[in-house]
């Protein structure tokens, strides 16, 4: 292939605007599905109407949701729509408006529901990226784009909040729900720690197993403070028996004897005991029921959460955990036998990107939930002095609506993180290029982290080598290659998994393994 025929080829891919398409892609399946699926996570909103001897429980019940196309509210009450350019000029917000199915709903689970108001109502107003399929320009010729006064060359992929245009950067981190083994100095000994990044519903637990100096097993995670002991939280988690556990973990025979030695040294030997032994860890000096309750509720909400499958038995989401744990177990003995290398935590398999989308899709969760805590209590306060309950009066729609506009406006994204949304570097037309195809890491520049900065040789063809700014954020943040494209997962989670379990993979979590026909 000669010189003018990449020439051709590049000039052929770039022409197609291409260079934002991540952005588009994540975004428009934020709007056609995430909405969506963030609402049906929610599903309801409880209130303490109810608690009273006589008084009828209500709640409100959540639909469907939708996203119109931009509109801006003139003075005299008219909604008319409202253009890229129009929002840069008048300082506003190039938002649209968000409407809701509720349903207030009144009586107990024993008694006939009744449905007291039902209707779809504007619940706030989401800033709709330009250039996506909700933006009043999308699919106009370059003759239509000029004559609204928009630039046709320009690429999109960006908000208007304020007047301003805000990028949202992509963010690079660790792939959840995946066992990484390393060895670690604790103390001026090297142990072997296996741990996992349990993520589920914007929720994020760091699940460790770390096997210290004498050879035994502990696991740290979210809401007990210190290490547990391994085997009293498999026991915990329905693995009573001393074959089971030391079989989920490894037949390998060193493997074994290792397990001998944590199985030797164990507290409980019953699921009971340990069950017993978690409550006076997580609730010292409370009654023993409390103590049970809340050992049951710790392990159920907070230890691997991403195990959790709608429609599956709390009992076999219990055995799943222990059998994770079992096979995070087996990858620090695995790494103490020199059997398997450390993971490399800057191995581009080992990472994941958030665009757009993801970023949007946290941010309406904690939205909503901020709009049901609102409506929760206007319905409360509505009842309190026996007024009508109804849809229209107990939704404020600023409150979703500030929820959304401010964390891209500031950058102070939800989860603590700052600078996720940045004014687009408007220098030149290659500046603006380079800003939305520009990810971040997650780290401190503060901090020397040297192997996270150096290039990787996973990163070729999917990491500029070059561009990247020099000083403290020099490999931090990094640009995409010129023609890189970003694969986005889709796909339904539960038809995959039915698929494998076709194609005769067992042990897959809330699906039944189907059986093969033997080969003749």
């Amino acid at each position: 292939m000669d010189i003018q025929d990449k020439r051709d080829i590049s000039r052929e891919y770039f022409s197609r605007e291409r260079l934002a398409e991540h952005h588009f892609r994540s975004f428009n399946s934020f709007l056609d599905r995430g909405m969506q699926q963030v609402v049906e996570e929610k599903e309801t909103i409880d209130t303490d109407i109810g608690d009273k001897e006589g008084e009828e429980p209500v709640y409100v019940e959540l639909g469907d949701v939708r996203v119109v196309t931009p509109r801006v509210r003139e003075a005299d009450g008219s909604e008319e729509l409202l253009y890229p350019q129009e929002a840069r000029l008048r300082n506003i917000t190039y938002a649209a408006p968000v409407f809701m199915e509720m349903a207030i709903i009144k009586g107990g689970i024993e008694e006939e529901e009744r449905v007291v108001d039902q209707t779809e109502t504007k619940v706030g107003r989401m800033p709709v990226m330009v250039g996506s399929e909700k933006c009043n320009v999308a699919g106009f010729t370059r003759e239509e784009l000029i004559d609204i006064g928009e630039d046709p060359a320009d690429p999109g992929g960006y908000f208007i909040v304020n007047g301003s245009e805000r990028v949202l950067m992509t963010s690079e981190d660790l792939a959840p729900n995946k066992i990484l083994a390393e060895t670690d100095t604790k103390y001026g000994d090297t142990i072997e720690v296996a741990k996992t990044f349990s993520q589920r519903r914007g929720y994020r637990a760091l699940v460790l197993t770390e096997r210290q100096r004498d050879g035994l097993l502990q696991v740290s995670f979210p809401s007990v403070s210190g290490d547990v002991n391994f085997v009293t939280l498999v026991r915990a988690l329905g693995l009573e028996s001393d074959e089971e556990i030391v079989h989920r973990v490894s037949d390998d025979p060193e493997i074994v004897k290792f397990m001998l030695e944590n199985l030797e040294a164990a507290e409980v030997q019953s699921t009971e005991e340990a069950i017993e032994t978690l409550g006076q860890r997580v609730a010292s000096g409370q009654g023993k029921n409390y103590q049970l309750k809340r050992a049951n509720y710790v392990i159920d909400r907070y230890l691997l959460p991403h195990l959790h499958e709608e429609g599956v038995d709390e009992e076999d989401v219990r055995i799943n955990k222990a059998y994770y744990l079992c096979r995070m177990a087996e990858a620090c003995f695995e790494l103490a036998l020199d059997r398997r290398d450390p993971d490399d935590k800057d191995h581009y398999a080992n990472k994941r990107l958030k665009v757009s989308g993801d970023l949007m899709r946290d941010l309406f969760r904690t939205a909503l939930n901020k709009l049901a805590r609102d409506v929760k209590y206007q319905l409360e306060r509505a009842n309190m002095r026996n007024r009508n309950l109804s849809v229209s009066t107990v939704v404020r729609s600023d409150v979703l609506t500030e929820r959304l506009e401010h964390p891209i406006a500031t950058g102070n994204w939800v989860g603590g993180r700052s600078g996720v949304s940045q004014l687009v570097d408007r220098t030149d037309y290659m500046g603006v290029l380079s800003h939305l195809r520009r990810l971040r890491s997650p780290l401190s520049r503060s901090q020397p982290h040297f192997e996270a900065r150096d290039l990787h040789a996973t990163q070729w063809g999917r990491i500029c080598p070059s561009e990247t700014p020099e000083g403290p954020n020099c490999g931090l943040v990094k640009n995409f290659a010129q023609a890189m494209e970003l694969s986005q997962n889709v796909g339904d989670e539960q038809e995959l998994k039915q698929e494998l379990a076709e194609m005769g993979v067992q042990g897959i979590p809330g699906i039944e393994s189907v059986e093969q026909p033997a080969d003749d």
